[in-house]
């Protein structure tokens, strides 16, 4: 029997400046217009921004999380797993370790897009109490598709 970790074992941790290019290819993988390495870069370290990594036994990043706040509102503004990571979980522990970190910083209220067709991320909010609040037509581009404005509101205390 080996002693080697689980292979979906994943850690959550702060993201640090190593991570970057790894969480860029991520981003390119994901989205078909990424944000830049340098994206992620400048919002680290700024005090409105919490950069969240998942990371496997070996320490390399396979999805993270950019929770911007602004006084109590705050805003999912890119979440993203590997591809070879996906459907196990981890966009929702990303998305849960978000949202707990919203609320001991005194945010009230969430917000996300998400593309209309993306029935798995929709799914996955729904389940944490997001909701439809609005839509932003033609928001995403390649292929050209609306956005579905949804919002979290923490527990009441």
């Amino acid at each position: 029997m080996s002693n080697a970790p689980h292979a979906d074992v994943i850690t959550l941790r702060d993201a640090s400046a190593a991570d970057v290019t790894t969480m860029a290819e991520i981003e390119r993988e994901s989205f078909s217009d990424p944000w830049p390495a340098s994206a992620f870069r400048d919002l680290m370290g700024q005090t409105h921004a919490r950069l969240t990594v998942s990371v496997d036994a070996a320490d390399l990043v396979c999805g993270y999380c950019v929770l911007l706040h602004v006084l109590d509102e705050g805003e999912i503004a890119n979440i993203a797993v590997a591809s070879s990571r996906r459907r196990r979980g981890t966009a929702a522990r990303l998305l849960d370790h978000a949202l707990v970190l919203a609320d001991d910083i005194g945010v009230r209220s969430v917000y996300l897009e998400v593309r209309l067709s993306n029935e798995p991320a929709r799914r996955l909010y729904a389940s944490r109490g997001f909701e439809p609040v609005g839509r932003r037509r033609a928001y995403y581009h390649a292929p050209l598709e609306d956005a579905l404005i949804l919002r979290w509101n923490a527990p009441a205390a």
